[in-house]
């Protein structure tokens, strides 16, 4: 029983230990891109009102993160332009496919990594909160967006378009770049669409419907 008890104390004594301070990754890397960073993962955990030590972890947390998928991306891309300059034939197309491979290996870690730190420092609420602040809050705007054009959507295909949107958002987190980001969106808005279609929704009527609403709205104002 007191081995337990000790096992236990040093478990905890190890988390708080971990949970006192997160450095930020920045050796090496080029100052103006390094404060580029920092000041965008600031603006990402701004909402929610953390001081001191917490908001300074949190931080670094956000700001590795984006190093972290640069460096991924950056090797994959050095990798993939070697082969294609170096090597021909099978030998070429074996060294990408190998690149890509190790990319998506690396972002699969990355990818529970990250909200595993975030979770040391916030609530579940506050890790949903940082990823959306990291995709431009596009699951809200979506959804919303998507409830005010159809009125009439049933519980059922609410939850639908909730659970692609967010699922959109896992690889969202993983993206290259915010164009990227925006793609992934675009496909799971493109899988809503067809589902609300199938399900007997006008959508070019349901959308000219709403545009007619919102500038009524705009006129009583």
């Amino acid at each position: 029983m007191k081995k337990v008890s000790i096992i236990i104390v040093a478990a905890f004594l190890s988390l708080s230990a971990a949970a006192q301070s997160v450095a930020l990754k920045s050796e090496g890397r080029d100052e103006a891109y390094v404060n580029t960073i920092i000041g965008r993962s600031q603006k990402n955990i701004s909402a929610l009102n953390l001081t001191g030590e917490k908001a300074q972890n949190v931080c670094n947390i956000v700001a590795n993160r984006y190093f972290e998928l640069n460096d991924i991306y950056t090797e994959r891309d050095n990798s993939i332009k070697f082969a294609k300059d170096s090597l021909k034939g099978d030998c070429k197309k074996k060294a990408i496919a190998q690149a890509n491979a190790l990319c998506e290996s690396k972002l699969y870690r990355s990818h529970f990594a990250f909200p595993a730190a975030l979770s040391i420092y916030l609530t579940d609420d506050e890790v949903t909160a940082v990823k959306d602040a990291m995709t431009f809050n596009v699951v809200k705007v979506t959804y919303d967006a998507t409830l005010d054009m159809i009125p009439t959507l049933t519980e059922e295909e609410k939850t639908q378009i909730l659970v692609w949107l967010k699922e959109a958002r896992e690889f969202a987190m993983d993206a290259e770049s915010s164009k990227k980001k925006h793609e992934w969106f675009g496909k799971y808005k493109g899988r809503i669409n067809n589902y609300l279609s199938k399900r007997g929704n006008d959508l070019v009527k349901e959308r000219e419907g709403w545009y007619k609403r919102i500038e009524e709205r705009k006129a009583k104002k």
